[in-house]
């Protein structure tokens, strides 16, 4: 681990949280405030999960980077209430399966223009471009820097819901250099009238890893989408049970309280352990 205090090293500090407090397997959270950003006009906070000190030494581990960092480990901090991911990780440490989470703060207001990999003439969007360029070329530096981690896009994963899941997609056809697999949890597919069908459709061959996902009360447009998109990627080439996964998930709408549990069962697919 850097030095929290050390001249001329970004300023980690500890993260606790109570409810995983005397968890002997809970990952050791560090938290960054005022990372520049420069791709994005500022500064993002960024919260590291680390697998727990005594597994450490000698050790790389691959890395899951996310959105709505806020919303992922804290409920003091979180939007609808959070998805538990310390207790994830947790779960997996005691089964000696290790990753480090990256969970980069939204923009609040400029959510939706960060997270929109294209232009909506009603919701805005079209900035996914720089937010990707945030964090491929400065987060990601930083963390393979800081931290024991396996740098190469077999390693590497990329992972939201809503938006967040739109832009996972988008990230891992767009930057496949970087993501090696993504995780779109409840994606916002319909998004600039569905463009992401398109850009896949004509996207070069990628390969890697998705695990993509729906809940049967989001509506049946949004599980028509879901399957659609299903389609697209098996006529791409990817193979349901080999590096595609796709789940309906039976009373599940969109909100939090779904996708935790979800991306704990999806957590060693992405990982392609």
């Amino acid at each position: 681990m850097p030095s929290v205090d050390a001249p001329g090293t970004p300023a980690w500090r500890p993260h606790l949280l109570p409810h995983l407090e005397g968890e002997t397997e809970a990952p050791e959270l560090l938290r960054l405030e005022g990372l520049g950003a420069e791709a994005l006009g500022g500064e993002r906070e960024v919260l590291v999960a680390l697998p727990p000190a005594p597994v450490r030494p000698g050790r790389r581990f691959p890395v899951v980077y996310m959105h709505d960092g806020q919303n992922l480990f804290d409920p003091e901090t979180s939007y609808a209430g959070d998805w538990g991911v310390g207790g994830t990780l947790a779960h997996y440490a005691r089964r000696g399966r290790y990753a480090i989470v990256v969970a980069v703060y939204n923009g609040r207001e400029r959510r939706i223009e960060e997270y929109g990999p294209f232009a909506d003439p009603v919701r805005g969007g079209g900035g996914g471009d720089h937010y990707l360029d945030f964090v491929a070329g400065t987060l990601k530096p930083l963390i393979d820097a800081s931290f024991p981690t396996l740098p190469g896009r077999e390693f590497t994963v990329i992972a939201g819901s809503s938006m967040g899941g739109l832009l996972s997609l988008y990230a891992h056809f767009r930057r496949p250099e970087v993501f090696g697999a993504c995780g779109a949890l409840s994606p916002s597919l319909w998004f600039a009238d569905g463009a992401i069908h398109d850009y896949i459709s004509r996207a070069s061959a990628v390969g890697g890893r998705i695990y993509l996902d729906v809940g049967t009360e989001e509506g049946e447009e949004e599980l028509a989408d879901a399957r659609r998109l299903r389609d697209l990627l098996l006529d791409r080439g990817y193979r349901l049970g080999m590096n595609l996964r796709y789940v309906e998930d039976a009373g599940a709408d969109h909100h939090e309280s779904w996708w935790g549990p979800r991306l704990r069962d999806a957590l060693p697919f992405l990982l392609g352990s």
